[in-house]
């Protein structure tokens, strides 16, 4: 990995105190570099794009303005901070962004001090920023600023609505900056959209907006402008738009909004307005991908397009010479058109994931019955419940490490009534470069431990259309849980037959002597690769495929705990509550006396990095499954000769 060359004048910046050195005139070229600066990066190195670029303008106003890391600067979701990282003393480390020991994707609060708060979800800035502001408050640090950056995809969550009817009554000092591209990471949808959209295309009011502020940049009295500017601006917006109120409704001085890609225009405003007292809003009007002419045009699949040719936009696409196994959201994405086919009460529900979860297929073909909420995972669940207790069958598909806003929901909303549900939870597991934040690391422990909830996981692309199919039938009457991984299956002829799966029951993959490997979900391809690695020292470990982790599969336990003293446990879950604790919770409950050791996620925070990586370091790869075995069976053989 080597270091990215930045331009004449952005290769000057190692902090913004080299950027508040320069000339207001100047800002506009430090903005080209920049964006440069990433389009070189991610070309080569991958992450995130089109939200970077649109608020490069935005990003060097704010540190040009801002005095970080003392006055804080929250960013939300995070997807939008690399100019910022490549500005607060990273530009030189920026190749690694993302990779193992690299730096992270998201800001993080253990990487620099000017990462006020950590992130990675959406939805959180305004929270955060409001409880430094109110901290600073109780400090008597009077003169401390706190910025929240907010997306309108992000607005949708209840999270933020939460914070800003908080702030209007906080009299606390926040400037909520609401950047406003219509897109999250597929179009926005709801009706903040359209109420946005009412106040950025009034022509009226925007006419009447800038006559306004031209008028009063030629009055004599700073005094006055300050004083009577808002009131009026208020004014002339209750009369022209019936909606432009919210945000004045819940206590906030709101302005704009304005061109985001005027870097001199947007720090003066910025700067107007920082210091006035109580919470603000300053709307601002961007495009995703800006300056990328691509990017600018289809800014869904160049929201993180991998590496590609800067100058021509060919992405990179891995040629084979045989066929590939599908990704296992594509698979969920095709199978559900074809049971819906079949059965017209399936519904498909996903919170502003359609491309990532792969719904776009059946909401292109079934529009009325696949339904994007908007980042709104809270809602996704309940709206589904309201729609199960009518009878329908919902495939609620959310990112696992997403489904954990949502957790409440589940219980309260799902699982109490007993509605069947089908969460179908995508990213489950380690994910890799996108970090801690997107890990789906505890689906496992929290869903097993809800009353009436079934809880699966495939290990292949036909196991998951069986799954898929027993979960819609009319018999089955639970809440019903299927995780998969990120990327790609092991079956390039998926397209089998569905077939029902008895709800609790696993399957042998293969008899053995010794050890016994039980393995959930995906992890059971490396339990396959490590027996057939094995039977090269002469060591034959039986392999079992759980597949449901609740309710467990007794029969097959019984015949484990019987049969085997030595048991590995394999998952791409926590071990702490996971399917290892499960085993050992069943042995324990029937007098079993078996060796069990887990493998799995353990009890830490596990970083960034490719995810042969991560399983790797995890210990519970091909390799980490071989080296298991291995020394079980020694310890075995050392015990029997004694």
């Amino acid at each position: 990995m080597e270091e990215i060359k930045a331009g004449p004048l952005l290769s000057t910046i190692e902090y913004p105190s080299d950027l508040q050195k320069l000339d207001k005139l100047q800002l506009q070229q430090v903005c080209n570099e920049l964006r440069q600066f990433i389009i070189d990066c991610v070309s080569v190195n991958g992450g995130h794009f089109g939200a970077s670029l649109g608020v490069v303008e935005l990003t060097v106003a704010l540190h040009y303005v801002l005095r970080t890391p003392y006055d804080k600067l929250v960013w939300d979701v995070g997807h939008q901070a690399y100019g910022h990282k490549i500005l607060t003393g990273r530009r030189k480390v920026f190749h690694t962004n993302r990779k193992l020991d690299g730096i992270s994707g998201f800001p993080n609060i253990k990487e620099s001090p000017y990462d006020a708060f950590g992130v990675g979800h959406s939805s959180t800035s305004i929270s955060a920023a409001l409880g430094m502001a109110i901290a600073s408050k109780v400090k008597g640090e009077t003169d401390r600023r706190h910025v929240a950056v907010i997306g309108d995809g992000a607005m949708t969550a209840g999270l933020p609505f939460e914070a800003l009817n908080h702030a209007g009554v906080a009299n606390a000092n926040i400037l909520v900056i609401l950047n406003d591209n219509n897109m999250s990471i597929d179009a926005n949808v709801g009706a903040l959209k359209e109420y946005l959209t009412d106040i950025t295309t009034s022509k009226t009011y925007n006419k009447l907006r800038d006559d306004f502020w031209h008028l009063l940049g030629k009055l004599p009295a700073p005094g006055f402008q300050r004083s009577m500017a808002s009131k009026i601006e208020a004014s002339l917006k209750g009369v022209i738009s019936k909606s432009s109120n919210l945000f004045e409704a819940l206590g906030f001085r709101y302005f704009g909004p304005v061109d985001g890609h005027n870097v001199v225009k947007l720090s003066e405003q910025i700067k107007d307005i920082a210091d006035m007292p109580g919470p603000k809003i300053l709307h601002i009007k961007t495009v995703k991908g800006k300056g990328y002419d691509l990017a600018e045009k289809d800014q869904t699949l160049w929201h993180a397009p991998g590496l590609f040719d800067k100058v021509t936009g060919q992405i990179n696409t891995k040629t084979f010479d045989c066929p590939q196994a599908p990704k296992y959201q594509d698979v969920f994405g095709k199978t559900i058109i074809e049971l819906a086919e079949e059965n017209p009460k399936i519904m498909g529900i996903t919170p502003a994931m359609p491309s990532g979860c792969s719904l776009k297929y059946m909401m292109a073909a079934m529009p009325d019955r696949a339904l994007d909420v908007g980042i709104a995972e809270q809602h996704a669940v309940t709206v589904s419940a309201g729609l199960a207790v009518q009878g329908m069958k919902v495939f609620c598909n959310i990112y696992s490490s997403f489904m954990q806003r949502a957790y409440d929901m589940v219980i309260h909303d799902v699982a109490i009534q007993n509605l069947p549900v089908i969460f179908c939870l995508d990213r489950a597991g380690l994910v890799g470069d996108d970090g801690a934040t997107h890990h789906g690391a505890y689906d496992i422990a929290y869903m097993r431990c809800i009353p009436n909830m079934i809880v699966s996981a495939p290990m292949n692309e036909a196991e998951l259309r069986n799954l898929m199919y027993t979960a819609q039938l009319e018999e089955t009457k639970n809440p019903f849980v299927i995780r998969y991984p990120r990327g790609q299956g092991v079956m390039p002829e998926w397209k089998t037959k569905m077939e029902t799966i008895p709800v609790g029951t696993g399957r042998k993959i293969k008899d053995g002597t010794g050890v016994a490997i039980i393995t959930l979900g995906h992890p059971g391809n490396f339990a396959v690769e490590a027996c057939r690695q094995l039977a090269t020292f002469d060591l034959d470990p039986a392999h079992y495929d759980l597949r449901f982790v609740k309710p467990l599969d007794a029969a097959m336990l019984h015949e484990i705990g019987q049969k085997f003293d030595k048991v590995i446990t394999v998952e791409d879950g926590c071990i702490q509550g996971g399917m290892g604790s499960a085993v050992l919770e069943f042995f324990n409950a029937h007098g079993y006396k078996a060796e069990v050791r887990m493998l799995g996620i353990p009890d830490e925070v596990i970083e960034h990095g490719k995810p042969e990586e991560l399983f790797h370091i995890c210990k519970y790869d091909v390799a980490a499954i071989v080296e298991t075995v291995k020394e079980m069976s020694v310890i075995k053989v050392l015990t029997e000769k004694v």
